[in-house]
């Protein structure tokens, strides 16, 4: 019998093994990094090392990182904590955390590929002072939007922008500098759940969401959990976008036998994750063909897992047009340790599921 077979990264990667070292020897050291006797001072040489190496890793400077309970957390404090006397404009296919931060934001539009309108960003941008968000990567689709050119359109506008790089990072190449924050994930690199951190460009100050002991500089109070973070850290060094091509090959090759077989690749005529495919089946629902793979020991995802295990029409898929489609998509994310015959036991495992379902009238 075979082992399951693991594609939901996108939910959260299986930990590194530079990740669980660094967590099982943070998990040695007793003391708490804001004490000032000498465990607390150890405490505080490893937390600090470990913000130094995740800013490195990103291209920013460790006296702008806030370390984080994890992406939500990040994604929570940039927009909450940087949107006074500003509007909020976000893009209509952001992860829940984002639109959920943002009540009442004005949203941009996307084109049926998935990526995010420029146009109607430089409209929305003619009024008083905005705070963009912006996610890097789409956490249903893996499509990239263009970061460069919405950068410069908020530069010249005099907005500040966001970014939820919670799944490019280390996927593809993050420029932090086109940024104003940058909200970053543990899990999503391999590392372990409950750390995140938020990357802010130099000698921008925001409000904290948690207040307490000054911890952060005073932007995120509450003792830091070092070994998550130290895990999150190992990981970050660990999880290198050059490594995707392989992963890249196997997401093709997914693609190009499901397709044969009638299904809808959204957004694959845009920039995309090498490890994230989003695969429409029309006429079955996400969640029938989440089961049925899930009893064949595959498994997947339909749109965002952190929405508490809720499974329906995608609002990513909506707004990029799919209409009814958009409650019959699942995400196929590749972790970074996919075996090497991945492709081949999923489309076989899908195979089967879709001549199954084809004798329904649904997909004649």
């Amino acid at each position: 019998m075979q082992p399951e077979l693991y594609l939901d990264a996108n939910a959260t990667e299986p930990l590194r093994p530079e990740a669980r070292a660094a967590v099982l020897a943070a998990l040695d050291m007793p003391g708490n990094p804001s004490s000032v006797h000498a465990a607390g001072r150890a405490a505080r040489r490893v937390l600090e090392g470990t913000r130094e190496r995740i800013a490195a890793t990103f291209g920013g400077s460790p006296a702008d990182l806030v370390l984080t309970a994890g992406g939500t957390e990040a994604n929570a404090l940039a927009v909450r904590g940087l949107a006074a006397g500003r509007r909020v404009l976000v893009g209509a296919t952001e992860h829940p955390a984002v639109l959920a931060a943002a009540p009442g934001a004005e949203v941009l539009p996307v084109h049926s590929d998935g990526t995010l309108d420029l146009g109607a960003l430089e409209r929305a941008l003619a009024g008083p002072p905005a705070l963009v968000c912006l996610m890097a990567a789409n956490n249903e689709t893996g499509v990239l939007h263009p970061l460069a050119e919405a950068a410069a359109l908020c530069r010249k506008a005099g907005a500040l922008l966001h970014v939820d790089a919670v799944q490019a990072a280390g996927r593809v190449p993050v420029a932090s500098d086109q940024a104003d924050s940058l909200a970053l994930s543990g899990h999503k690199l391999g590392g372990p759940k409950g750390a995140g951190a938020l990357l802010l460009r130099p000698g921008l100050s925001l409000s904290p969401l948690v207040t307490g002991g000054g911890q952060e500089r005073g932007r995120r109070g509450g003792t830091e959990p070092l070994p998550a973070i130290a895990g999150m850290a190992a990981a970050a060094e660990a999880a290198r976008p050059e490594a995707a091509a392989r992963l890249a090959a196997l997401r093709d090759a997914i693609e190009a036998a499901c397709a044969a077989q009638g299904a809808i690749v959204a957004g694959a005529g845009a920039p995309r994750l090498p490890n994230t495919t989003s695969l429409v089946l029309p006429g079955v629902p996400a969640e029938t063909q989440v089961i049925a793979l899930d009893l064949a020991g595959v498994r997947v995802s339909a749109g965002a897992a952190c929405s508490s295990g809720k499974v329906g029409r995608s609002h990513v898929l909506a707004a990029m047009g799919l209409g009814e489609d958009a409650a019959c998509a699942i995400r196929v994310s590749l972790p970074w340790n996919a075996p090497e015959d991945a492709a081949d036991r999923f489309v076989a495992a899908w195979s089967a599921m879709r001549e199954r379902l084809a004798r329904r009238p649904a997909l004649a």
